[in-house]
């Protein structure tokens, strides 16, 4: 591949901001023209998000949550699941009145949606009102990619290819003040056969040690007191740097730099998961004792054809060993119902594991297709009716595990991030493992750690008092 001088790519990006600021207040006759970023899916798109609003703000930009105030709206979308899909095109199908009554207004669309091609066309046709379009891989060209749109007047369509590159300096807005994201690295080389990810983020590429070290330091300098390691599967971290780092390494430098934080992760893919991992989180009190580790499916003949390349018993090997090193281990995890070619049978397999490992929570699924993945083309004869009786099964199984769960948290003193006021007087605080205590307190507490003893539970929720 052509090597690419990505810093003077990004000092020509700063030339288009720079010329964007006389633009836009020209455009819109204001000393600050008004910007909307709405964000769907995962976390790294929540992290994409920052760099783009991060990107208007150097444009002039001021950042709004109404966007009927705005003159720029940039959705960035999620392809995962369907749902999520149809939820996009509700909500820019919405923009059609507020684009009539001001013409000057810009739409956007971008993220992991418009890296597929069928997706893109549809957006083009169905939706004339909005005049950019553009992909993952080419985010960082948003500021050349607005002024062409702007100074045009043409609709502009960019999707990109994966250059495998690296683009480091772009301007960021962090959403939170005490709660952070922090990416290590970018795309996914495991092809699984119902996952769209590969497809429209690239091929794995991972940041550079001393980068990621630096920017994590200055969060904490800044008061993060959570920061959240992010990869599409950061147990792969490494590949492609010449100094070799492994994540477990990389976990283990972060929790080592100074300063009154905690660490969380995600995603551990099962089949990289290793005891060395386990290790490191069992011997630092900074990195917090839970793991995401998305099983999928608990039937070894399903996972072969999801192209997981872990069976059951690798699976709970990693499981066991964790349990038996991290005292208080909270594990959480994705499962999809109703794979293709998945059985009542192959279900009930899923059932018994999840009632072996006895997840805190899970994330659950009936299996959505995604055009371009093999799994689209495989066949499908359980009904979607007969899958949301599976579905509503699992949720049973996984309320009763939680139940008991918070049941023997009753009584125990934990220490809480205070994160949020969920009505006056009442705060929701997390707790090392990933549970939600309610306390009373004040405002003030948000942002802060605190002791906080579980007094009440009731199933999902759990009640307690700072203490």
């Amino acid at each position: 591949m052509e090597e690419i001088n990505t810093k003077a790519e990004l000092e020509k990006q700063t030339e288009y901001t720079d010329m964007l600021k006389d633009i836009l207040f020209m455009r819109y006759n204001c000393s600050q023209p008004k910007a909307h970023v709405r964000t769907y899916g995962c976390q790294q798109n929540v992290a994409d998000s920052e760099k783009i609003k991060g990107m208007l703000e150097e444009m002039g930009c001021a950042l709004t949550e109404n966007a009927e105030e705005a003159d720029i709206i940039i959705f960035n979308t999620c392809a995962v699941r369907e749902h999520a899909e149809d939820r996009v095109f509700g909500n820019v199908g919405e923009l059609k009145a507020l684009k009539r009554k001001k013409p000057s207004l810009l739409i956007g669309l971008c993220g992991c949606m418009m890296e597929q091609q069928h997706i893109a066309e549809r957006i083009y046709k169905s939706f004339p009102y909005v005049g950019l379009v553009f992909g993952t891989h080419v985010i960082h060209k948003f500021p050349e990619m607005l002024y062409n749109a702007v100074t045009t007047g043409k609709r502009l369509v960019e999707r990109g290819v994966d250059d495998g590159q690296i683009y480091e300096g772009i301007p960021m807005h962090r959403d939170g003040s005490f709660k952070g994201w922090l990416s290590i690295m970018y795309g996914c080389d495991n092809f699984c056969t119902y996952c769209i990810v590969p497809h429209v983020r690239g091929r794995e590429r991972s940041r550079q040690p001393k980068i990621v070290l630096d920017e994590a330091k200055a969060m904490i300098q800044s008061g993060f007191k959570e920061i959240t390691l992010l990869g599409q599967n950061v147990n792969s971290y490494g590949k492609g740097l010449e100094e070799k780092t492994s994540f477990p390494e990389l976990l283990k430098s972060v929790s080592e730099i100074d300063g009154d934080f905690r660490i969380r992760f995600m995603t551990s893919h099962p089949k990289d998961a290793s005891k060395e991992l386990i290790d490191v989180i069992a011997e630092s009190n900074k990195i917090c004792n839970h793991i995401h580790l998305p099983l999928q499916c608990g039937s070894d003949r399903i996972l072969k054809r999801m192209n997981r390349h872990y069976d059951r018993e690798k699976y709970m090997e990693i499981v066991n060993y964790a349990k038996s090193k991290i005292p208080d281990l909270s594990l959480t995890s994705d499962v999809i119902v109703g794979f293709p070619g998945e059985t009542y049978e192959d279900f009930q397999q899923t059932l018994d594991l999840i009632r072996e490992v006895g997840f805190t929570s899970l994330f659950t699924f009936i299996y959505s297709p995604r055009v371009g993945t093999p799994a689209a083309k495989m066949e499908d004869p359980i009904s979607y009716e007969e899958k949301s009786e599976w579905f509503s099964e699992l949720l049973k199984v996984q309320e009763e595990i939680a139940a008991k769960r918070c049941a023997e948290m009753n009584g125990k003193i934990y220490k809480v991030l205070v994160e949020e006021q969920k009505k006056d007087g009442i705060l929701c605080a997390r707790t090392q493992n990933n549970i939600v205590v309610e306390v009373a307190g004040t405002p003030d507490l948000i942002g802060t750690f605190q002791n906080a003893q579980v007094t009440e539970s009731r199933n999902w929720i759990l009640r307690g008092k700072l203490v």
